[in-house]
């Protein structure tokens, strides 16, 4: 009597008869024949393991434990069934020791700072050997990276060093912008105040200047308006003087003079205007 099975659409059968692998079946139904023909059901859709913590030891001979996730596909159930017995237990297997290599070539920091570079070595290192088994294996996850208690407080300790230490160099940072500020703004202070005083100083001497000019337009106005009433004054007062001066030496007792040239010559001037100026009287006179 044949034995009805109902293959989901996730899933394949992979029909034996009399031992002899006849093909892969599904979905929907599928006969075995009980005696003659097996069947072997394979999941396709996606599945994971997880490896529990394993201990590792570093380039430097440091112990770490790491956890991981490990997710796979089937891709081909032929190969799946007929290349490998239990390609979950081997693929477990594998990853356990493929963990131990690529740790075993790294130094404790880059085990503790380079985590998806890890996960990407991993997965390509376990995808060459599960791809003949008709499983690709789509993504490796370390969980967690557990260093030694004395490397744990270790860097602990460093972290807190550090911290301390970019503290302080954020607060000397501070105080040495506010001090920057601080002389910026003085020196722009000073500035400012060195260019009022420039200003004043120079709307001062624009004053001093205009006070000076303008009091040497006045004394020049003055001189022009002398020497124009001078221009306009009469020839006969100069000589005046000069005939005056001539009678104050005749009451003087000196009997020697030294006359200028000029002074007889003004002297000469007055005496022609002054008989000019008689003759025309008495001509004028005669005709009366």
């Amino acid at each position: 009597m044949a034995i009805l099975n109902m293959v989901r659409d996730y899933e394949r059968v992979a029909k034996f008869q009399l031992g002899r692998y006849v093909g892969m079946k599904g979905p929907g139904l599928v006969w075995i024949i009980p005696i003659l023909q097996a069947g072997v059901k394979v999941d396709t859709r996606e599945q994971y393991f997880d490896v529990p913590p394993q201990r590792n030891i570093t380039r430097d001979n440091a112990g770490v434990d790491v956890d991981f996730v490990v997710y796979l596909r089937v891709m081909d159930p032929e190969r799946t069934v007929l290349e490998v017995r239990d390609y979950l237990g081997a693929a477990r297997q594998l990853a356990t020791t493929t963990l131990r290599a690529v740790v075993g070539e790294m130094a404790l920091d880059e085990v503790l700072s380079r985590r998806d570079d890890i996960n990407d070595m991993m997965r390509i290192k376990l995808d060459e050997v599960t791809n003949r088994w008709g499983v690709k294996v789509t993504a490796v996850e370390i969980r967690e990276i557990e260093p030694p208690p004395a490397i744990a407080e270790a860097m602990t300790r460093q972290m807190s060093a550090e911290r301390t230490r970019r503290a302080q160099i954020t607060e000397s940072e501070g105080t040495r912008d506010a001090q920057i500020n601080v002389a910026e703004g003085e020196r722009q202070a000073a500035i400012l105040e060195a260019e009022g005083q420039r200003q004043s100083q120079i709307l001062r001497a624009s004053g001093h200047k205009e006070a000076q000019l303008l009091e040497a337009e006045g004394y020049a106005s003055a001189i022009a308006a002398i020497n124009e009433v001078a221009a306009d004054a009469h020839g006969n007062t100069m000589g005046l003087q000069y005939l005056d001066a001539i009678r104050t030496l005749a009451t003087s007792e000196s009997t020697k003079w030294i006359v200028p040239m000029e002074l007889t010559n003004a002297a000469r001037a007055i005496v022609e205007r002054l008989g000019v100026g008689s003759s025309n009287a008495g001509a004028s006179s005669g005709g009366g």
